[in-house]
């Protein structure tokens, strides 16, 4: 096997939302770098069940039948 072909693994800090750190082998950054998160499961509306919204995708079928409603792909 070839050597360094394999990335550097080394500990990091995760720092989350709400200030909370915890280790984890990784290979961003450096040896003890901290990497804060902007969104994490303790945040995003994902998990945490938030309202999200919904497309309205009778309306968008409403007007595509309307715009191509008339085509017709088949013989006649």
């Amino acid at each position: 096997m070839k050597a360094d072909t394999h990335p550097d693994y080394h500990m990091i800090k995760i720092q989350m939302t709400d200030g909370t750190v915890f280790e984890t082998r990784s290979t961003w950054g450096k040896e003890g770098d901290t990497m804060q998160l902007d969104i994490d499961p303790l945040a995003h509306p994902a998990w945490t069940g938030g309202r999200g919204q919904v497309l309205d995708s009778g309306g968008q079928v409403a007007r595509f039948n309307k715009r191509f409603g008339g085509l017709s792909l088949g013989k006649k």
